[in-house]
């Protein structure tokens, strides 16, 4: 007796099973099949609920004044009468008009003094301390960090009165016999936009040399000493080593650094209220004194969302670069 007949089964059948799973899985066996490549744990949808408190205070908070925001830079409004429409006029005006641009490059210039400097000198003293070893190397972060700690008020006030006429740096310049730099910092036409920015500098460049010492640890000292070993100076040594282990943080530090920058408000305010004239103007000072002293409610709209479009460009920027490095 043949073995299909013994064990009860078609051998017709069962050839044509196993030419069957030779020819490859079934829609079942392929559903289960991508079930199981998903990510174990509850189904998407689940996931969705959990960050929906989250989102729900995302958009009142945020995305729906956002969006009211938006729809007020396409109005001609004071504030208080009736508004009319206005389109595109007042976005014309910010390329066109060059006291509304003027708010913009002074930005860029302070770009320079929060960013830029910071930055640089976060990795200069970085690269310093990583090859010397300094005593006290935490009462030394702790310091430089303290400008962060600090209230933005606070260090706008102690600053304005270090940069007055009769404040600390003049005198100090007196005392040094140099009186003839001393000048009113703050009420200069051509020093006041970069005394302000010294101050960026001051509070920034503590925060980007704690997250480089940070991510200095990170790096191997085997890496160091191979470096040594082929006979790198500390210019190869910091190009070789230092600068691609701290490309993450020095993508944060950007980020951090230029958002600070074109957001900057209070430091204005406290300090030079725009002044004098509007040699000191930024673009988030010029949005409150628009909206709240001469009535532009929407020109002021108009200049806060260019701002955001203008903060969101910058740092997706430097997101793709650090990425794009990286791949």
């Amino acid at each position: 007796m043949s073995t299909g007949a013994a064990t009860g089964t078609d051998p017709g059948a069962t050839v044509e099973a196993e030419a069957s799973a030779r020819r490859g899985p079934t829609a079942l066996r392929r559903f289960a099949a991508r079930y199981r490549r998903q990510a174990p744990g509850e189904p998407r949808a689940v996931g969705y609920l959990y960050i929906l408190p989250a989102l729900a205070v995302f958009g009142v908070f945020l995305l729906w004044p956002l969006g009211q925001t938006a729809w007020l830079s396409l109005l001609h409004w004071d504030g208080l009468t009736r508004a009319t429409w206005a389109g595109a006029d007042n976005y014309r005006d910010l390329l066109t008009d060059p006291e509304l641009r003027a708010p913009f490059a002074h930005a860029a210039v302070l770009l320079l003094f929060y960013a830029v400097l910071p930055v640089a000198i976060g990795l200069l003293l970085t690269a310093a301390l990583t090859r010397f070893r300094i005593r006290g190397m935490t009462f030394f972060r702790t310091v430089l960090f303290l400008p962060q700690v600090l209230a933005m008020v606070v260090v706008g006030v102690a600053w304005r009165a270090v940069l007055a006429p009769d404040g600390l740096l003049n005198d100090t310049l007196r005392t040094l016999g140099m009186g003839g730099l001393t000048r009113s910092w703050l009420g200069d036409h051509t020093w006041a936009l970069p005394a302000v920015g010294s101050i960026g500098t001051w509070v920034e460049t503590g925060l980007c040399l704690v997250l480089f010492l940070s991510g200095a640890q990170r790096i191997p000292r085997e890496l160091y000493e191979a470096a040594r070993i082929d006979g790198a100076g500390p210019v190869r040594e910091f190009f070789t080593v230092t600068l691609p282990g701290l490309r993450a943080e020095i993508a944060v530090a950007l980020t951090l650094t230029l958002v600070a920058a074109l957001r900057n408000f209070d430091l204005i305010y406290i300090t030079t209220s725009g002044g004098p004239g509007n040699a000191t103007s930024v673009p988030a000072y010029e949005v409150y004194r628009r909206a709240f002293e001469t009535g532009e409610v929407g020109s002021a709209s108009a200049m806060g969302i260019t701002l955001t479009a203008v903060i969101f460009a910058l740092t997706m920027v430097v997101t793709r670069l650090v990425e794009g490095r990286r791949r």
